[in-house]
């Protein structure tokens, strides 16, 4: 079989992972002559996968949540369309498209079957939903021909308990899922005049300090902690201003509500989701990552490469995406006076925040491209075939 003709199906749960995560590799395994195929539910954002002339987008309806009845459904219309279009390679992220990929392929006889783990969602959990979890990682790691990690510490940590065998997981590269856009992720697309517009609409005066936080707004993000380390802040410096870029969910907005300080309300800006919150990390002196739990941490990345360092938990895969005190500084985990500590010491020095944006830079554009990713994959995909 020639390998750049190969039959890909790619699998997420929701369309949005595949926009935001996927796009640029799914247009490169396209590119080398593959024929690609996404598969993900269908809702609001389907109709972009569908107008992609890159790659066939076929809905199957996968729902997040543990479903016995819809979760069924799912697994027989996966069979059915694995054993219709007879694909080379199916790929799942996510994990319930994972586990029912997993399922699928193996009984629908598909040749090559792999997943990417991007963060064990069982880690902040205790009990019966921890050991459930848990056990559905086994059995990706146990039906899939092979698995991916997208860090070094993830992979160390899924192998540590007991999640799969060593020989049957690895990592691309130096990390990340599918890389990131570089011609995107530029500071030079953002003028001055531009950044002082972006400052002006959001009340931010030209002396203000700037720590942002992208991504989804929830506790295991580390909200309560960085609200926390921010209030104390502001209560000794009314010129930091908090950014926050990126859909509520109900418990990180119930967090984010409680502040009843009027000086620290004022100095927090909320954006919401941003379809360009590259913009945001060129405004920012700072970018704030206290979480909880991550696989690897793209958004460290995409602001490294606008030359933005990064404060982040000491956790797996943040711990692959920041090198400490070279990109950024990593904290201690739910640690509000350490993450304090952190922030202060970089806003108050300018020359380390240049010394280290610019590191997290070369970093970036050296390791972290979507076209050095994609490749990767490309070949790792023809490797089994040859």
């Amino acid at each position: 079989m020639q390998a750049d003709k190969l039959k890909i199906a790619r699998v997420s749960t929701v369309p949005f992972f595949v926009l935001t995560q996927l796009k640029f590799q799914l247009d490169g395994l396209s590119a080398s002559g593959m024929s690609v195929t996404v598969i993900a539910s269908n809702d609001e954002m389907s109709h972009e996968l569908a107008a992609n002339k890159n790659f066939t987008y076929l809905p199957v309806d996968i729902a997040r949540e543990i479903n016995p009845i819809k979760d069924f459904q799912s697994l027989v219309s996966l069979v059915r369309v694995f054993k219709k279009n007879k694909f080379d390679i199916v790929h799942s992220t996510t994990p319930k498209a994972g586990l029912l990929c997993a399922i699928a392929g193996f009984v629908s006889g598909t040749s090559i079957r792999l997943h990417t783990f991007t963060g064990q969602p069982w880690v902040t959990m205790s009990g019966v939903k921890r050991t459930v979890l848990k056990l559905c990682d086994r059995v990706i790691g146990f039906l899939n021909t092979h698995c991916y990690a997208d860090s070094v510490s993830q992979k160390s940590f899924l192998i540590s308990n007991g999640i799969i065998k060593t020989e049957k997981i690895s990592v691309l590269g130096v990390g990340s899922l599918a890389g990131i856009d570089l011609g995107r992720f530029d500071s030079s697309r953002y003028s001055v005049d531009d950044l002082n517009l972006l400052r002006r609409n959001m009340n931010i005066p030209s002396s203000g300090r700037v720590l942002l936080f992208v991504g989804r707004i929830t506790a295991d993000k580390g909200i309560h902690e960085l609200i926390t380390a921010f209030s104390s802040i502001v209560k000794d410096n009314n010129d930091v201003f908090l950014v926050l870029v990126g859909p509520f969910e109900a418990a990180g907005e119930a967090i984010v509500n409680q502040v009843t300080d009027v000086d620290v309300i004022k100095n927090i800006k909320v954006v919401g989701y941003s379809d360009e919150p590259e913009k945001y990390m060129a405004l920012a002196d700072l970018l704030c990552l206290p979480s909880y739990r991550e696989g690897f941490g793209t958004v460290v990345i995409e602001a490294a490469a606008m030359g933005t360092p990064t404060v982040g938990s000491n956790i797996y895969g943040l711990s692959d995406a920041i090198v400490d005190g070279e990109t950024g500084v990593l904290v201690p985990v739910r640690n509000c006076a350490a993450l304090e500590a952190a922030i202060v010491s970089l806003l108050d020095n300018p020359v380390a925040l240049c010394t280290m944006g610019a590191a997290a830079r070369r970093r970036a554009i050296e390791h972290f491209g979507a076209k050095v990713c994609s490749e990767l994959l490309i070949n790792e995909y023809k490797r089994f075939f040859n």
